[in-house]
């Protein structure tokens, strides 16, 4: 347990902001749901949530100010998160209803997973396993430290990311035979499609590993 701790859970007014806050009361950790630049600043460890479509989110994350604050956060160093719409949101673009610009923190884009319809049903819902991938020192990162590969999450997607650097990526997931990237390391940030806080007993480990340093 650490009560100490406190972990923001951004704000920009369309996420699952709340069954992230419980999850973290579970593990004991101290969260504030915020869109506050000096509260997120002033946290030790930050999440970027999400629910909904990429466009949208951008257009509520520029109108807040919040592009500033997540990039100025993540330059400090500490523990920070995205989770789903919020793993989507740290690349440069996605082509989800239109072409949209994203924060940029990380290199590469998010495309929808099959321009076949018939090949491939959407959205990617429910249960599905993770695969650690094979880069260099990727097993031994902090937020999968105690989770074993194959291990179960929950999901619920229609878009993908194409990392353009393949060593972040931590973990990838097959879905009607595609193949695709489920978690990214890239020094302090963690980032993934699958949803932590639903994903019971595994999802906990992964909220634990990330912040409990």
């Amino acid at each position: 347990m650490n009560k100490s701790h406190k972990i923001a859970i951004i704000d920009y007014r369309m996420s699952n902001m709340f069954s992230i806050q419980n999850a973290l009361e579970v593990l004991g950790y101290e969260s504030e749901v915020t869109s506050d630049h000096s509260r997120i600043l002033e946290a030790d460890g930050a999440i970027l949530p999400g629910v909904g479509s990429f466009p949208e989110a951008m257009k509520h994350i520029n109108e807040l100010g919040l592009k500033k604050t997540i990039i100025d956060f993540i330059a400090t160093g500490k523990p920070f998160m995205g989770i789903c719409l919020g793993f989507h949101l740290l690349f440069d673009s996605s082509e989800e209803i239109k072409n949209t610009a994203g924060l940029g923190v990380l290199q590469g884009k998010v495309k929808l997973f099959s321009s076949d319809a018939k090949k491939i049903r959407v959205p990617h819902v429910g249960w599905n396993n993770i695969i650690k991938y094979p880069a260099k020192n990727i097993h031994s990162h902090p937020p999968l430290s105690q989770v074993d590969d194959q291990e179960f999450f929950y999901f619920v997607h229609s878009y993908c990311v194409e990392p353009d650097d393949e060593s972040t990526i931590c973990t990838t997931t097959e879905y009607f035979g595609i193949e695709f990237c489920s978690s990214i390391v890239s020094k302090n940030v963690f980032a993934c499609q699958f949803h932590p806080e639903k994903s019971g007993e595994q999802g906990l480990k992964v909220l634990k590993g990330m912040f409990n340093r």
